[in-house]
């Protein structure tokens, strides 16, 4: 199964004989037979057909609206069936520390091994010193285990993420050095792409919530806000150094993108991607999506990272259902 992205500004989306068809400006034509789609992410001024919306919402493919620079709109869904008892036992799980508590130091404990798991293999083709922020890493990472509220975690996750991103900034290739972790608005090229990339992962998860029937918005980690779906923000983070930031280091080692696809906002000194940047990044983001893993312990075979992600929805619902985290393991890589 695959996710059909559009980048081409004034594409239009089609159907014809159970296919997807994207037509571009160009004249130029995409089929992909609906069986094989599982989502569709839509950047900026692409029109869809009404025939093209009902296929999708009788097929379940997800379809998600976002701005040419990847800032989210919503997305189409169909409201054929909901699970009520199911949000009722999450907002009932949400309210309950000690659940809440254990689930926090699953997933941080799996975010923060992996960040650590990440920068050692990147260590091995530099000849930058990071060994004392690795040693910081995993104290930090031992410490979330002894926690005794989700406060606590996020703090010492948070502290985490600090040297994690300073080794980071030590290891990527000169033209694209940073100084830590920016957003809103990104100051700089790697936190531009990293913003971009979470963003599609974000809503990857986002669309696979609301199709096992959680709100999005109730989580367990993250305190609930006015239009911030915490939920989501809980299941990205066992995946954020794993799809995200593998792929952006990936791009930039492997000089796979120069520093000329980006500008500066001269009013905010936002760096943004070129048109041509995000399609180096969808691209090589869809690459990783589609690559086999083993790293799930409860599955015999290996699935993509995208089935990976369903998985993991799948088993939160599940013990949303059964009111209890035990059986929640996080994605660690080794």
């Amino acid at each position: 199964m695959s996710c059909l992205y559009i980048t081409e500004q004034g594409s239009k989306i089609t159907v014809s004989e159970g296919k997807v068809v994207v037509e571009c400006k160009d004249g130029l034509k995409r089929m992909v037979p609906q069986e094989t789609l599982e989502s569709i992410m839509i950047f900026g001024n692409v029109l869809m057909t009404i025939p093209a919306q009902k296929l999708c919402l009788e097929s379940g493919i997800k379809v998600t609206y976002l701005s040419t620079k990847g800032k989210y709109f919503g997305r189409l869904e169909s409201t054929a069936h909901f699970n009520a008892k199911r949000l009722k036992d999450q907002v009932y799980l949400s309210d309950n520390d000690g659940d809440c508590l254990e689930f926090a130091i699953k997933v941080q404990k799996a975010k923060v091994h992996n960040q650590r798991i990440i920068l050692k293999r990147y260590e091995k083709n530099s000849d930058k010193d990071i060994r004392e922020e690795l040693q910081r890493i995993e104290i930090y990472e031992n410490k979330i285990s002894q926690c005794e509220c989700i406060d606590e975690v996020m703090g010492y996750e948070g502290m985490a993420a600090k040297e994690y991103f300073r080794a980071l900034s030590k290891i990527v290739r000169e033209e694209f050095a940073f100084n830590g972790r920016s957003r809103q608005p990104p100051l700089d090229a790697f936190n531009s792409m990293l913003s971009f990339a979470y963003t599609i992962i974000f809503y990857e998860i986002y669309a696979e919530l609301q199709n096992r029937d959680l709100s999005p918005y109730i989580g367990f980690i993250h305190k609930i806000k006015q239009n911030h779906p915490a939920l989501v923000s809980d299941m990205i983070e066992e995946w954020r150094a794993v799809l995200a930031d593998a792929t952006i280091l990936s791009l930039v080692q492997g000089r796979e993108i120069s520093k000329e696809e980006f500008t500066t906002d001269e009013e905010t000194g936002a760096v943004q991607l070129s048109d041509n940047a995000i399609k180096i990044c969808v691209r090589k983001l869809e690459e990783k999506m589609r690559k086999n893993i083993n790293y799930l312990e409860y599955l015999d075979a290996p699935t993509s990272f995208r089935r990976a992600i369903w998985w993991q929805v799948k088993t939160l619902a599940a013990c949303v259902d059964e009111e209890d985290f035990t059986n929640y393991k996080p994605l660690r890589i080794k």
